[in-house]
């Protein structure tokens, strides 16, 4: 009984810090992400008061958090628009790779951590943050934009190619032979693919199972299937994300549209609970001496990012200020950094201070992306991009 007492009050002291933050964050007219992240950084292991009975409890509300931001991202689009942008998007995911996953490589040879340390760098400086993104994307009020799919399309292609990466760089670090990784990447591929094509194919079927005219029945239903792929999802070693937003692709028409209303209140709570315990897992004396690398790191791959996003709107002609606005937004890192480090500190193979690294790697990014996301909204940078554009050759007609 008493731990369910401290559990109680410390869930509600934290949930109301949540709510006043968020306040006000809209009223100086930024995203509540960093707020929350400080806060988890004020309350975790090293903080100013660290919690001691409701960590578990931010930790299971945390991946449901990024499942559900997922899951309605999935809920804006149909599986054939999926597929079409995919398709379109494959060179920007190619550049991606080469862009982001490189620095973090070459930054961990310098650093004489061997190639394996490089290869789990790499990992870490590669995927964008899905859930931060999203979470960013719905705040901005940009879910509907043109250039959203192009971003949203650069994320599963990264999402997909970790269902890829993980079970590769888990076999390395494990020291498997060269069979047991091929059989770990051949049961992700195979996962992948099940589930992309039960969602084109048999969306219509899995939308008539549920009742658009019953919130409740919706409600559970919806979130009980996301739930469920996530996790077996997760247990084959795919991504729980490529999971959920899966799942979001295959429901559609007026029970997709309920969903996403329904739905809406819980993401917010747990995407919330999500960052919070990002900040609670972070021990804050463990950053000042990794950084200057971590804010090096972050500088070099934030701005390899934004031409990623840049070059990807280009490509399928996005106007400018859209460009920039994929570009800005693809900047953060975030959970599946967090998770490629913790496997490699895990293992000992690596050196210690990647843990750390990492950390701060992705708090500047995390920080920071969500302000940077903000800047085409600016009346200087809208003015910045009318002489830019006045200056240079006339474009091919393009909207935003």
């Amino acid at each position: 009984m008493h731990h369910t007492t401290i559990l109680l009050i410390e869930v509600g002291a934290l949930l109301l810090a949540l709510g006043l933050l968020s306040r006000l964050s809209r009223r100086i007219g930024l995203s509540p992400i960093p707020l929350y992240l400080l806060a988890g950084l004020a309350f975790g292991h090293g903080g100013l008061v660290p919690l001691s009975a409701s960590e578990e409890f931010f930790e299971v509300g945390a991946e449901i958090g990024v499942i559900l931001l997922l899951v309605m991202l999935g809920l804006e689009y149909s599986a054939s628009e999926l597929v079409g942008n995919l398709r379109a998007a494959a060179p920007a995911g190619l550049f991606d790779g080469l862009l982001n996953a490189l620095p973090g490589a070459a930054f961990g040879l310098l650093l004489g951590w061997g190639w394996v340390g490089a290869i789990v760098l790499a990992g870490v400086t590669w995927v964008s943050s899905s859930g931060v993104i999203a979470k960013v994307l719905a705040d901005l009020g940009r879910v509907g934009n043109r250039e959203t799919p192009v971003i949203l399309s650069v994320l599963v292609i990264e999402d997909l190619a970790m269902a890829l990466y993980l079970p590769l760089v888990t076999a390395i670090l494990s020291g498997q032979s060269l069979l047991g990784g091929g059989i770990a990447l051949a049961i992700a591929v195979f996962t992948v693919v099940l589930v992309l094509v039960v969602a084109i194919r048999y969306g219509n079927f899995i939308s008539r199972m549920l009742s658009a005219k019953d919130p409740e029945a919706l409600l559970l239903g919806v979130l009980g299937l996301t739930l469920l792929v996530a996790g077996i999802a997760a247990g084959l070693q795919v991504s729980a994300a490529v999971g959920a937003f899966l799942v979001g692709i295959a429901l559609s028409g007026p029970v997709a549209h309920n969903a996403t209303e329904l739905l809406s209140p819980l993401r917010d709570l747990f995407a919330a609970v999500f960052f919070v315990f990002f900040g609670l897992n972070t021990d804050p004396r463990a950053i000042p001496p990794v950084l200057l690398p971590a804010l090096a790191l972050a500088v070099v791959t934030m701005a390899t990012k934004v031409l990623t996003g840049y070059l990807a709107a280009k490509r399928v002609g996005i106007g400018l200020p859209g460009r920039w606005r994929a570009g800005l937004a693809l900047a953060p890192r975030g959970e599946f950094s967090i998770v490629i480090a913790g496997l490699a500190v895990a293992t000992s193979v690596v050196n210690p201070q990647l843990g750390p690294l990492a950390t701060a790697y992705v708090l500047i990014t995390v920080v920071t992306g969500p302000m940077l996301a903000r800047l085409p909204d600016f009346g200087w940078f809208k003015r910045w991009l009318r002489r830019s554009a006045a200056a240079g050759p006339a474009p091919a007609p393009a909207t935003d």
